[in-house]
């Protein structure tokens, strides 16, 4: 790292610890606040939110103008206006309640069997990925039935279909899209060990405006909105300090396509030749993606995944401080499949690691 790019990492650090905390719009709630996951309303505020998550309530509530927000966001970006500001509020609340309502059903019946396996057996499905989606889409329908839905369980296996499916959402979909994973780390999931998440990005055309990571077994919801910051469990979380690859800890993961055996090894070796201060590998996604974002983890990098792995947490990462990549160096959008998300100090020196090892994206 240069001199000036220290002096700056350094700057901004200073900036992190001196700045105030913010509240996160969904903290007047707490849905860890009791051992119950199905507790998701226990402050003294739980009776006012229990009638404000209704959907009627949501609507009675809103203000003449607010109810016109999907035609107001048509000529303004979702936070130009306290209307729109205001729904996406609302928004986030619901993604929390959703997020919240899938974990308890994750939380109870881990280590479920596998009903089939996908693009290959290493691509597993068990009978609980398609209730959690089944149970999040007739919720988020509820709330807001003009909106899209992009669920992995909806779209058949392989980075083609994937690709394809996000793709044609955003050419000719609604503005509005939620993106979700119901069970991100599904073989963590199968396996009986308690890491995997429930991933929910949601975007306004194109760019992802609102998201929430839950972890059932840690009873942790991470959650974020455009410009209002990153929270976990209502207290607001920044990246990590580090300010070199030399005291990075870098996650990535090993996604079930042989053609991601390659620039895994190649990426795993360049950086421990550089060296970074270690390595892991946690299964899921979206959980590496919220680590990175509350500085469990420095950066966290794969090769190839589809959208539902990654909307969610690219914007957690990018609304604590960090920054989210393709490997190629080009911007994050929702049709990047290979990512960098890094706590932005270490990513130009783990990118360039990784980028001379040819590790951009699949073997071919």
């Amino acid at each position: 790292m240069s001199c000036t790019a220290g002096i700056n990492c350094l700057a901004d650090l200073r900036h992190r610890r001196e700045r105030p905390r913010r509240r996160s719009p969904e903290s007047r709630f707490s849905p860890f606040s009791s051992s119950s996951l199905t507790a998701s309303c226990s402050s003294r505020h739980a009776a006012k939110l229990s009638a404000a998550l209704k959907p009627t309530s949501l609507l009675k509530n809103r203000s003449p103008a607010a109810g016109k927000t999907l035609r107001c966001a048509r000529e303004a970006t979702p936070l130009e206006s306290d209307t729109t500001s205001q729904f996406l509020d609302e928004v986030l609340q619901v993604a929390v309640k959703v997020a919240v309502a899938g974990g308890a059903v994750v939380r109870e019946k881990v280590g479920a069997d596998v009903i089939k396996t996908k693009a290959n057996p290493r691509d597993l499905l068990t009978e609980v990925d398609g209730e959690v989606q089944q149970l999040i889409e007739a919720q988020v329908r509820t709330f807001f039935p003009e909106h899209g839905f992009l669920g992995e369980e909806s779209v058949p296996p392989g980075a083609l279909a994937s690709a394809a499916a996000i793709d044609s959402l955003l050419t000719s979909g609604p503005e509005w899209l939620w993106i979700v994973d119901p069970i991100d780390g599904t073989t963590n999931f199968v396996h009986g060990m308690p890491m995997s998440a429930i991933s929910i990005g949601v975007s306004f055309r194109g760019e992802v405006v609102a998201a929430v990571i839950l972890d059932p077994f840690r009873e942790e919801c991470f959650s974020a909105r455009l410009g209002g910051g990153a929270f976990l469990n209502g207290k607001e979380i920044r990246v990590g300090e580090q300010t070199s690859a030399g005291e990075a800890v870098v996650a990535t993961g090993y996604a079930p396509n042989p053609a991601a055996a390659g620039p895994l090894l190649r990426g795993m070796t360049a950086l421990a030749t550089l060296p970074v201060r270690s390595m892991r590998m946690l299964g899921s996604a979206a959980v590496m993606f919220a680590w990175v974002a509350c500085g469990r983890l420095t950066a966290y990098f794969e090769a190839d995944l589809s959208c539902w792995d990654i909307a969610g947490g690219a914007l957690l990462v990018k609304e604590a401080g960090g920054l989210i990549t393709d490997l190629d160096g080009s911007q994050y959008t929702l049709r990047t499949r290979a990512v960098l998300a890094s706590n932005n100090c270490t990513h130009n020196e783990l990118i360039g690691a990784l980028q001379e090892a040819n590790c951009t994206g699949l073997d071919s």
